[in-house]
Parts: C-alpha cells; sequence; structure tokens
C-alpha cells in the first residue's frame, strides 16, 4: 500500500532516467475503470503539465516514479471534466460516514501498486478518513516520509473502501459522497440523520434531504432547530418541501412555516393537500408561546357514545404518528371534551365497554391563550404526558405533548 501523501510531488523520471518533473495529481476516469488511476499529471521545471496514461507507467515507489517511454511520447496535460482528480476533488472533502453516523473529512488516500502486463498500476483502496490520515498530511514535507509512515503505523485509522464511494461527476466542485449513504441513511435514527445534516453545507443538506423519502425527511428537519429547518426547506424545490412539511407534526410545520420568508411560506402552503395546508394555517392564527401555538392537532378524537370496539378501529386507522399517541380523546355535543382514555386501559377492556365508561377523572386541559409558563407547569404538577387544550366553550382544539415541553424547557436554559 502507498499514500497519496506519500506520493505527492514525487519525482518522475522518463524511461532514458530523464527528469520529468513532479507529481502533481492522480486522475481516476469513473466512466472506465473506477478503481485503476488514469493518469499521472507530473508539473515539469517550466511548470508545464505532462499526463503519464496508466499504461506508460513503468514503476512506482515513495522514492520516484519512472514511464515506460521517453519525454517525447509523452502528451501535454489537457482538462477533462470527466475525470476525478485526487488532490482536487477527493482531499479535505467532506463526505457521510453511515457506520460512525457522522460527517467526516477525507485526510489521504490510499492506493495499491499492482504489476499489470509489464507496466505498473496504482489502484484506488480507500479514503482515508481517520487520525493517521490527517497526521501525514501535517507531517507532509518535514520529516522522511517512511519516518512518517512508522510514527503513523500506531495511530488509529480509519478507511472507507473506495467501492462505498460515490464520485459527483459533471459538477466542477465535484464532491465525493458513500455510494450507500443514501440506501442506507434513511435506516438511520432521524436524530442522527439531524446531526448529519448540521456538519454539512447547505449544498450537501439539499442533496440528503432530496434523496430521502418524505417521511424520514421530515422526521430528520424534524430534529434541527427551526431556523435551520426553514433555510432548508426553501433552499428546496417548493414541491418536495410541501410534500416534506405535510409528513411533519401540524405543529411543528406551524413553527416551520412561521420562521420562513412570507412568500415561500405561501407557495408552499398553496403546494400542501388541502386538509394538510387548512390544518397547519389554523395553528398559525395562534400567538406565540401560547399553548395554542404549541399544540398539535394530529390526535385521535371519538364521540364519547361509542364503544370500547370503535374507538380501537379509530386507532387503527390514525394515520399520524402512532408512537406520539397515549390516549384518546372523548367529546361530547359541540366537540366539548369530555374524558381521555388511555391506550392501556382501551385494548384492555371488552368489545362493547362504552368509552365513557373507562375514562377516569375529568381530565387536565389548558385554554389555548394560555402561555407557556402554564403549560410546563400543568405538565410538572399532574405529571403528564400529554396536555387537550381547549377554547374557553370548552371545545377540544388539540394537544400539547411532552416532547414540545420538554424541547421548551431545554431551549430556555
Amino acid at each position: 500500500m502507498i499514500y497519496f501523501t506519500e506520493l505527492d510531488r514525487l519525482p518522475v523520471f522518463d524511461a532514458k532516467g530523464r527528469f520529468l518533473g513532479k507529481l502533481e495529481d492522480l486522475d481516476v476516469d469513473p466512466g472506465q475503470t473506477a478503481f485503476r488511476v488514469a493518469a499521472f499529471r507530473v508539473k515539469t521545471p517550466k511548470a508545464a503539465l505532462l499526463c503519464i496514461t496508466h499504461e506508460q507507467v513503468q514503476s512506482v515507489s515513495m522514492s520516484a516514479a519512472q514511464t515506460s517511454v521517453s519525454e517525447p511520447y509523452i502528451r501535454c496535460y489537457s482538462p477533462n471534466e470527466g475525470l476525478i482528480s485526487v488532490r482536487k476533488d477527493i482531499l479535505d472533502q467532506q463526505i457521510i460516514d453511515v457506520n460512525q453516523r457522522k460527517v467526516e473529512r477525507v485526510n489521504d488516500v490510499d492506493f495499491d501498486i499492482e504489476p499489470v502486463n509489464g507496466h505498473t498500476e496504482l489502484r484506488v483502496l480507500a479514503v482515508n478518513v481517520g487520525l493517521a490520515g490527517g497526521v501525514r498530511r501535517l507531517l507532509q514535507g518535514i520529516i522522511a516520509k517512511r519516518r512518517i509512515r512508522s510514527l503513523t503505523r500506531r495511530l488509529p485509522t480509519h478507511a472507507i473502501p473506495w467501492q462505498f464511494v460515490n464520485l459527483i461527476e459533471p459538477d466542477p466542485a465535484r464532491r465525493v459522497k458513500l455510494r450507500i449513504s443514501y440506501e442506507r441513511l434513511a435506516g438511520l435514527h432521524p436524530a442522527d440523520i439531524a446531526d448529519i445534516l448540521e456538519e454539512l453545507s447547505r449544498d450537501d443538506q439539499k442533496a440528503v434531504i432530496e434523496s430521502l423519502d418524505d417521511e424520514t425527511a421530515a422526521q430528520a428537519i424534524s430534529e434541527i432547530p427551526t431556523r435551520m429547518q426553514a433555510a432548508l426547506l426553501e433552499s428546496i424545490p417548493p414541491d418536495k418541501a410541501a410534500d416534506i412539511v405535510e409528513e411533519m407534526p401540524p405543529d411543528e410545520a406551524a413553527d416551520v412555516l412561521q420562521e420562513m420568508q412570507p412568500d415561500a411560506s405561501a407557495e408552499l402552503l398553496a403546494g400542501m393537500e388541502k386538509d394538510e395546508a387548512e390544518e397547519v394555517q389554523d395553528l398559525l392564527e395562534y400567538r406565540a408561546k401560547t399553548a395554542g401555538a404549541l399544540m398539535t392537532t394530529d390526535l385521535i378524537v371519538v364521540s364519547e357514545s361509542v364503544t370500547a370496539e370503535a374507538a380501537v378501529q379509530a386507532l387503527k386507522s390514525f394515520e399520524g404518528d402512532v408512537e406520539q399517541v397515549h390516549q384518546i380523546y372523548l367529546v361530547g355535543g359541540d366537540q366539548v371534551l369530555t374524558g381521555e382514555v388511555t391506550l392501556a386501559r382501551l385494548l384492555l377492556a371488552e368489545a362493547q365497554t362504552p368509552v365513557k365508561d373507562l375514562s377516569g377523572d375529568p381530565p387536565i386541559s389548558v385554554l389555548a391563550d394560555s402561555g407557556e409558563r402554564e403549560v410546563v407547569d400543568l405538565f410538572q404538577k399532574y405529571n403528564l404526558v400529554a396536555l387537550p387544550v381547549v377554547n374557553e366553550s370548552g371545545k377540544l382544539l388539540g394537544e400539547v405533548t411532552a416532547d414540545d415541553v420538554l424541547e421548551l424547557v431545554v431551549s430556555h436554559r
């Protein structure tokens, strides 16, 4: 194995032993053999650039490279956007390491030296994102290569195999990413995806979000700060942004729309399904820092006159986030809140039991225009997991969930 840090500025000689120049970069042709270095780019003493093809390379070591042809048979370098350059396109670029659940910076590139039909080829093995690669970069040109290799052998190394690296081709500001990232990224916890998003540039954030399905993208975006959510949604196509926001809990959707520019927010609302848009629009009417602004309308409500069997059916047909459901709310005439039933009591009840018989004490509720402080106090006093929100007539409007309160408390620390 040999590293790019050991090849960088390597002296290159032709078949007659004449000095040609120093290695400037290595090019890979992803359209041909993605593992093979297709060409050596060499800068001459007069600052001209030569291009030595892989068939013209006789030998490579840490001390020098030699061609199998003399200088007249070596052509001048001409730019080719179809090639991937190691120094320009790979070193110092960020990639998503799905296994480590974080963004890594490429410190070095690992190669294998392989004799092939009378000449020598370099084959790319991996991109190196570990400490050892970083130290090699730091010490490059300061102490001898073999001494650096000896020192870094004891350091932690972390290399991502080349077959997992996908190269973004036509973009002149080309970036590298893991080919497995988009396939496996969706399998990570949304909080892990959010951590990755926060480390990426805006262009990379867009690329990740647009690669995910709408539900996964919504879950991940919900985990990042609201201001960042707004900026990210404003940067992607409006139809994709609308699809993502439709998958977000209504209260979170309202929060991010409130943070966006008015024109962008209006365009996004216009692109949403009518029912979801109206739901979010209603939440936007509430004053900031009130129970109404905190609440979600994504909850299960049944008439107090139905049976346990009907309530279970309502639970089964619920299209929201089931993990956030802890109880079913009961309402009477004019949608006035009359009770609530925990899922445990509901599922243990006989099918024909009236749900109002399963309701315990009158539910603790809060008025929509109550302040955040009152909401937090009620959660603490009664050890709640959810708090129904009503208007002055007692009509059920929505609920505030424990995760909303936790986020609120953390943000005020």
